[in-house]
């Protein structure tokens, strides 16, 4: 399995922006779909975003449509989420996950990635 470690969170106010980033390893990623969801305190994992091989194809959750851009760059292994306008209800832990079946369908269900970073930590204040 590839190896995700995410970064760029923090504790920002309303209306500001973060760009978090998925640094992969052990094998390159440039033939899986990338997704990010988002846990927050005492509610289920949610989806966020996904994108597919080549990053042409893209998926987002409807409350994050028009303020969230995931984008990857397969020469470097990473994956990014760009998150602006960000409101109290984006406060939660942000997970990069790998589909790593080869398949080219940009799924959006979380049993449908086979590997998981740790996470990282966004919180928004009002």
């Amino acid at each position: 399995q590839v190896q995700l470690v995410e970064s760029g969170g923090g504790l920002v106010q309303a209306g500001d922006s973060l760009r978090l980033s998925c640094a992969a390893s052990g094998r390159t990623i440039s033939r899986y779909v990338m997704g990010w969801f988002r846990q927050a305190p005492g509610k289920e994992r949610e989806f966020v975003a996904a994108v597919g091989w080549l990053g042409g194809v893209t998926r987002y959750a409807d409350s994050v449509k028009g303020r969230f851009t995931i984008s990857r760059d397969n020469a470097k292994n990473t994956v990014y989420l760009q998150m602006n306008s960000l409101q109290p209800s984006d406060t939660a832990v942000y997970y990069c996950a790998a589909e790593e079946t080869g398949s080219p369908i940009v799924v959006i269900t979380d049993t449908r990635y086979n590997s998981w970073g740790q996470g990282t930590q966004v919180t928004v204040s009002s």
